[in-house]
């Protein structure tokens, strides 16, 4: 067998392999995120005191997404950055918390879908 096609195998392997993840663990999500968006993305200790000391305040509470379908849990996490962005730019606001995330099996073959619960805000 040629090298070229062990390469093949390897990489096509590690890319099954790698797609079979259907989630991501919450620090995962929680280092990835804030590097997707472009709003401020606040943790819930942070939101609280900008809320508190007049910094922040709430524009929309409970907001749900739901993320179009990527390859990899990556993808979903990316296609969810742009729904979150989106939504912070059409409430008027320039930052968001997460409030809970989730992926929910949709079929017996495993695929998921991402589900983010977050609440959008305007900071000076």
């Amino acid at each position: 067998m040629n090298n070229f096609l062990r390469l093949a195998i390897i990489f096509f392997t590690v890319i099954f392999f790698a797609s079979c993840s259907s989630s991501m663990t919450p620090v995962e999500v929680s280092n990835a995120l804030p590097t997707l968006t472009k709003s401020k993305y606040l943790t819930q200790s942070l939101t609280e005191e900008s809320v508190n000391t007049n910094k922040c305040r709430y524009l929309t509470k409970d907001r749900k997404y739901v993320a179009p379908i990527g390859f990899l849990p990556k993808d979903d996490l990316r296609n969810g950055a742009k729904g979150i962005d989106e939504w912070v730019q059409l409430d008027g606001g320039n930052a968001y918390v997460l409030k809970n995330f989730k992926w929910l099996t949709l079929d017996n073959n495993g695929s998921t879908q991402l589900h983010i619960d977050f609440d959008t805000l305007i900071c000076e």
